[in-house]
């Protein structure tokens, strides 16, 4: 990749989220105001400021009218993005090159999906894709469930063990999750809890796997220099990356299902464009794509957070809870908000803004002055993946 990317060209000047759960009194557009208009408080804008808009939706709407119409955005450009469960980081990081491009000056980036109203349990399906009918029609708690199985055999974990670990990530996330006012779950939970759970596909039960939930989020953006006239605990874009697997690893036998090839690839380009060397000492916080307790172990080694095979270590070391050399998922993650699909990648960026700003409330991580932010859709052997890095100016 040439040159920095898009680092410190691009600055998020005012972040919303809406509460996330089963909002049955609300439609995706009252959604979107919920989000918008804290964001528009946050950053001292209005909607006539706009001048484009990106909007990441996977089944709630097919154009970037839903966003036009909720907010009368009237005869600007607004494109619709869909990437599966990336959808939202990578609108983002569209909007982005909006940005650096030169041709906007402030723009808005929106996710949101209302999924509880369509009764699909899992993510449901924006399109039918033509395949072979070789595969299995295997859900994806199934899918990850394989890599769990795969995960503890060829690092020769005990089975047992194996669920413990996965376990006290979940505990991990229940109790960040707990003191965050707009989560969709609120409640902490014991690892005995964890493990006599209901079993969903085993290894994986109940609380291994992440719920399905409404919800918006929205961030704007604009260049450092304006951001200054505006505030001055502005957050700067500092990477941002994006991988997709070509199906391969679903056709190989040789596919190892222990590490996600695109999540190496995105965080590859994030990191060289941020000038990050060592994730694990230089990130402060992150916030990574926990569809699945498996999904964040494995995310552990992938983004270089843990050696690989020792992920399992650094949880039993209480390395990335809040107290930890390394805080993962400080809001309680996909576990306690659920996955709104378009809207995760950007609920995930709301609680970066606020601990690099300092505005965590309980949850805050000292002297946190680098985060990320990770999104992975699809199945292991062909993911769509976004990894995005934002600082402070220091």
């Amino acid at each position: 990749m040439a040159g920095n990317g898009i680092s410190d060209q691009v600055a998020i000047i005012g972040m919303g989220c809406s509460k996330f759960g089963e909002r049955w009194d609300m439609g995706p557009d009252d959604l979107l105001v919920e989000a918008a208009y804290e964001a528009f408080e946050d950053a001292g804008v209005e909607a006539k400021d706009i001048e484009a808009a990106w909007l990441g939706t996977y089944v709630t709407a097919f154009t970037g009218q839903l966003l036009a119409q909720a907010l009368k955005l009237e005869y600007i450009p607004i494109s619709r993005v869909e990437n599966m469960c990336a959808t939202a980081t990578d609108a983002f990081r569209n909007a982005c090159f909006g940005i650096a491009s030169g041709q906007y000056d402030i723009v808005m980036v929106a996710g949101v999906e209302k999924l509880k109203d369509t009764g699909f349990t899992g993510l449901g399906s924006s399109v039918i894709l033509p395949n072979t009918n070789v595969m299995p029609p295997a859900p994806p708690p199934a899918q990850f469930a394989l890599a769990a199985t795969r995960y503890f055999h060829h690092y020769g974990i005990e089975p047992d063990q194996g669920r413990n670990t996965l376990a006290q990530i979940s505990v991990k996330n229940h109790h960040n999750g707990s003191m965050h006012p707009k989560a969709h779950f609120q409640r902490e939970i014991t690892v005995e809890q964890a493990l006599r759970a209901p079993m969903i596909a085993w290894p994986l039960g109940l609380f291994d796997c992440c719920g399905v939930s409404d919800g918006a989020a929205v961030a704007i953006i604009t260049t450092p220099e304006i951001a200054r006239t505006f505030r001055d605990d502005y957050i700067l874009v500092k990477g941002m990356g994006l991988a997709i697997g070509g199906k391969q690893g679903t056709l190989r036998d040789d596919f190892d299902f222990v590490h996600f090839p695109e999540t190496v690839a995105a965080a590859k380009q994030a990191y060289e464009q941020a000038g990050i060397s060592d994730p694990r000492k230089q990130i402060s916080m992150a916030e990574v794509h926990d569809c699945f307790t498996i999904t964040e172990l494995i995310i552990y080694e992938d983004l270089g957070f843990s050696p690989r095979g020792r992920a399992s270590e650094d949880v039993e070391a209480g390395t990335f809870t809040l107290e930890g050399e390394l805080p993962v998922n400080t809001d309680g993650g996909l576990k306690c908000f659920g996955h709104p699909i378009g809207a995760s990648g950007i609920r995930m960026m709301y609680e970066v803004y606020k601990q690099l700003q300092g505005k965590a409330g309980p949850r805050q991580v000292k002297n946190a002055d680098l985060g990320l932010v990770h999104n992975l859709g699809g199945t292991p052997g062909s993911f769509s993946v976004g990894v995005g890095v934002f600082g402070t100016r220091d």
